[in-house]
C-alpha cells in the first residue's frame, strides 16, 4: 500500500510515520492474543527504509528467541512486532485502521474456538450506556499528529 500513514500509542509518547506498507492480517497465535490483550492481533507489514519513529521509540520484550514486541514504556500500547530483519505494526495504532482491512489470517488452527460466531452476537446499547460513554472524557492522543503532547496546561 502507498502512501503515508501515520500513527502511535495511546497516549501520544510514542509516533511513527510508514509509508510502503504490505500486507495486514490478523494472528490468533497465543502469544498475539497475549500482547494484545485480544483474541488475535492484528499487524500490517512496513519497510524499514519507509518506517519513522516520529516521538519516542517503543519499547522492545523479547517475548520468544526470534520475536521482539514493540510497546510503549508510558502507557502499554502494542505497537510493533519484530521478527528477523522485518517488522509489522500493529494496525489499531493507526490514526486511521480503517484503512488496513486485514487479507489474510495466520496461525488460523490457533483461534480462540468460538472467534468464527463472534459477530453472531448481538449487539447491545441501552441508554445508561449511552450516558456513560457520552460523560468520558478522553486522555487519549488524537488520531493526528500533534507539535505537543500532552497539551500545554492553560
Amino acid at each position: 500500500m502507498e502512501g503515508v500513514f501515520t500513527g502511535g500509542c495511546q497516549c501520544g509518547a510514542v509516533r511513527f510515520r510508514a509509508e510502503k506498507l504490505g500486507r495486514p492480517s490478523i494472528c490468533h497465535c497465543r502469544m498475539c492474543q497475549k500482547a494484545f490483550g485480544g483474541f488475535f492481533g492484528a499487524l500490517v507489514t512496513a519497510d524499514h527504509a519507509h518506517l519513522t519513529w516520529t516521538r519516542g521509540q517503543p519499547t522492545l520484550f523479547r517475548s520468544s528467541a526470534k520475536v521482539k514486541r514493540g510497546f510503549c514504556q508510558k502507557c502499554g500500547t502494542p505497537l510493533s512486532y519484530h521478527a528477523g530483519e522485518g517488522i509489522e505494526l500493529a494496525i489499531g495504532a493507526f490514526d486511521h485502521p480503517e484503512l488496513l482491512e486485514p487479507q489474510v489470517q495466520v496461525n488460523h488452527d490457533k483461534r480462540l474456538p468460538w472467534i468464527d460466531h463472534l459477530f453472531e452476537k448481538p449487539a447491545v446499547k441501552t441508554p445508561e450506556m449511552e450516558a456513560f460513554f457520552a460523560s468520558v472524557v478522553s486522555n487519549q492522543h488524537p488520531d493526528h499528529d500533534t507539535a505537543v503532547w500532552p497539551p500545554e496546561e492553560d
